[in-house]
């Protein structure tokens, strides 16, 4: 049987018993794997992973969704990464050759019940963009929410590719994709400037001439103390964490900065630290089980195969 893998994106890090009651309808659904759940209280958002036949899948994060449409409402959020939806972005992600086939019946699936089920409009990019404008992410989500209440009716060119034409008005819009593995991987500075961290990410990202497959952002962790270069690897294999890491405390160095630490959200490929280690890196709280290999083989073999949950 082959595995597929998805990682919700929704918006909600800081009410522990929303946040838990999202990830315990996913659990609840049955059949999916729960491979990890993480949240960010100044990013105001979490990334749940799961795992599973593709119907047991799709089935969980619709389950998911429901709930997050229930129990957020946009109006009033409030974080520092932008988002268009209270579940923001669906991407899911074929874990062997196998599933490749069956990830694009889960994108439109799982798209076409959002809006028939729960009344919230879907953006495809990735490999299931319908449009080659919508590739990229940060270009269907543009300004966010607040600017998608008017422009989903007023400009064609932002109508949802299913359902709309406007979006739900507190729950908003669904970013769902199909894409490779992605590694959300953040580097924090020991500084509170944040014009610094927007500096260090505007030269490091590649849209602007910095680094292959990397987008980034500066933010502030005002909980924290602290500023973020908070990154996507979309492509780890062009430009892995360490490679990103170096990037990151070269230019802060120039400044007479240091790096305190940085930040692996969810999991990450065991590839992708080819060459270096959880040490040199300075990964906050790193357990072995955040590889994406180690966690999906404990899990399944404490839930005996495919059809538990963890």
């Amino acid at each position: 049987m082959s595995i597929v893998e998805c990682v919700p994106n929704f918006s909600e890090g800081r009410r522990s018993e929303v946040i838990d009651e999202i990830a315990g309808a996913a659990r609840e659904a049955g059949g999916a794997y729960v491979l990890d759940l993480s949240s960010d209280p100044d990013h105001n958002r979490s990334v749940l992973t799961l795992a599973g036949d593709a119907p047991a899948v799709v089935n969980a994060v619709l389950e998911a969704t429901r709930v997050a449409v229930a129990r957020i409402d946009l109006r009033v959020h409030e974080g520092t990464h932008p988002r268009m939806g209270a579940m923001d972005v669906v991407p899911f992600v074929a874990l062997d050759e196998r599933s490749e086939s069956e990830i694009m019946g889960c994108a439109t699936g799982f798209a076409l019940r959002a809006w028939s089920e729960l009344g919230v409009p879907c953006y495809f990019y990735g490999r299931v963009a319908r449009d080659p404008d919508r590739r990229e992410l940060p270009k269907v989500r543009g300004k966010g929410f607040e600017e998608l209440l008017t422009a989903s009716v007023e400009d064609p060119a932002r109508k949802p590719d299913v359902g709309g034409p406007g979006i739900h008005p507190t729950a908003g819009a669904i970013a769902v994709g199909v894409r490779p593995p992605l590694i959300a991987y953040n580097v924090n500075l020991a500084s509170t400037d944040l014009a610094l961290a927007k500096r260090i990410a505007n030269r490091i990202r590649e849209r602007d001439g910095g680094l292959p497959g990397v987008r980034a952002l500066g933010m502030a962790l005002e909980e924290r103390g602290m500023v973020q270069v908070s990154m996507n690897l979309v492509d780890y294999r062009r430009t892995p964490p360490a490679g990103a890491f170096a990037a990151v405390a070269a230019i802060a160095a120039e400044q007479g900065v240091d790096v305190v630490e940085s930040e692996v959200v969810g999991l990450i490929p065991k590839a992708a630290l080819e060459g270096t280690s959880p040490e040199e890196l300075k990964v906050r709280d790193w357990r072995d089980d955040l590889v994406l290999e180690t966690r999906l083989a404990r899990v399944m073999t404490a839930k005996g195969g495919p059809g538990g949950t963890g």
